[in-house]
């Protein structure tokens, strides 16, 4: 069964050359969406959700398209993957060269070219000046349980920290190193043992400057773990699920100190935050942090699933050979993916286009937040924006009001997304092609939806 009626409609062609515009020509779901959404309900397990309700046929600049011709904003970019925009040219030339070539050999068994060069842009593009090794693998759960063992090897010790509203994934050991209960956790355990968990730092919420909150974090590991039991420290640099929480300034460093003095590896799951989308390649390099292996994926690859950990040459290599690895990980089309992304990321403004977003959604929400106090708080960096909306009398975390406004923008054409511990966070993150005219419009949508909510 088609998505759309060739007999009647063509299936648009995706990447930048889709026309750039907000176009609701149905109701969401349209009729073609709705009854590709009873087929999702018939054939696909039940808890593997959705957030808009629109079957996707084309995708590029700023919008997505759906099976009904709708246009949607893109403010999302499918969790931040589609960083470089969806379809991106250079991508698609890569892949369409790589899938007439050959398509798998398993780096394991016969290796490749282009594994080895993704390995070496990584070991030259992440933050340190010292010698560096990396390993692909599929997803960024998969990067981070990857690191863990390798943390592990490397000191021969067992136990893991990370931090209150942090999200690592969701596979056993991800669950366990992840916070939020609801939906990640809930009935999947037991979880992976020796995980243990710090608090962050939150300025909008704790009030702590960051190095309190790095002495309140520091007595936690001392006392409750003790740092000859503790192989490695995993943080987000800005927590994305979280809330995309910012840290307080030298939070991270302390944290980083601590662990270089007590031989404890700090692994940075730049997951998220990878690859320009904070206006800097990594965000790590915004805190002015090296940290001893770096997780990335997402928008490794311009939307093909490719994930890595890159680090000290000393720890990469502690383990012994076989491992680590996997059957698909570095898959030849994702590499060749991942080097014309990065190549796009380097050459092409990518990290400026990502700073002028960051000043044209924050200006616009600072104004929002004027006329509403609702908008407890606005934080972020580069195009990883969010808002945290509050009951104005008690700064408690309104995740109903949340909730609706992101229903609103949706059923009005405009992709959000939602996240934080407590529900209560939109984050904008659009991808890095997208217009100002398209970004603006988006952003009076928001307003409205907004306003329309009764206080």
């Amino acid at each position: 069964m088609a998505l759309l009626d060739t007999a009647t409609t063509a299936v648009p062609v995706g990447g930048p050359e889709l026309p750039q515009e907000r176009r609701l020509v149905t109701e969401l779901p349209g009729p073609r969406s709705a009854a590709i959404l009873a087929r999702k309900a018939d054939a696909v397990a039940s808890g593997v959700g959705h957030t808009v309700p629109v079957a996707a046929v084309a995708a590029g600049g700023g919008v997505v398209v759906d099976a009904d011709g709708n246009s949607l904003i893109d403010l999302g970019s499918g969790i931040a993957v589609t960083t470089v925009g969806n379809a991106h040219p250079k991508i698609a030339a890569a892949v369409a060269a790589q899938a007439a070539q050959f398509t798998h050999t398993c780096f394991m068994i016969s290796p490749y070219e282009s594994y080895i060069e993704v390995a070496e842009a990584l070991n030259r593009i992440t933050p340190g000046d010292f010698a560096k090794k990396t390993a692909l693998f599929n997803s960024g759960a998969e990067a981070v349980e990857n690191a863990i063992k390798i943390a592990r090897k490397h000191t021969g010790r067992q136990a893991v920290v990370a931090f209150d509203h942090g999200y690592h994934g969701r596979t056993n050991l991800t669950m366990a190193l992840t916070a939020k209960a609801m939906p990640y956790k809930s009935g999947f355990g037991p979880f992976a043992p020796e995980v243990y968990r710090a608090a962050a730092s939150y300025p909008f919420r704790d009030g702590l400057t960051g190095p309190e909150a790095a002495a309140r974090a520091i007595l936690q590991l001392e006392k409750q773990i003790g740092a000859d039991n503790l192989a490695a420290v995993i943080i987000e640099p800005i927590q994305g699920e979280g809330g995309f929480i910012v840290p307080a300034e030298g939070f991270l460093n302390a944290i980083v100190d601590w662990c270089r003095a007590n031989g404890v590896v700090f692994i940075a799951d730049e997951v998220q935050t990878g690859f320009a989308r904070t206006g800097a390649m990594f965000a790590s390099d915004i805190f002015g942090i090296e940290p001893d292996l770096i997780t990335t994926a997402k928008g490794i690859a311009g939307g093909l699933p490719l994930a890595a950990v890159t680090g000290r040459a000393e720890i990469m290599d502690a383990s012994h050979s076989g491992g680590l690895g996997g059957t698909y990980g570095g898959n030849p089309i994702a590499c060749a993916a991942a080097l014309a992304a990065i190549d796009v990321f380097e050459n092409d403004g990518m990290i400026e286009r990502a700073r002028e977003i960051e000043t044209l959604l924050k200006d616009r929400l600072a104004t929002i937040q004027q006329n509403d106090p609702r908008v407890g708080d606005i934080r972020g960096h580069g195009a990883m924006i969010a808002a945290e909306f509050v009951d104005p009398e008690t700064n408690a975390p309104d995740a109903a009001l949340t909730a609706a406004v992101a229903k609103a923008c949706i059923a009005q054409g405009v992709i959000v997304l939602t996240c934080g511990t407590f529900g209560n966070v939109i984050r904008f993150l659009p991808p890095l092609s997208i217009g100002d005219d398209l970004l603006n419009e988006g952003i009076d949508i928001v307003a409205a939806a907004l306003a329309a909510v009764a206080r």
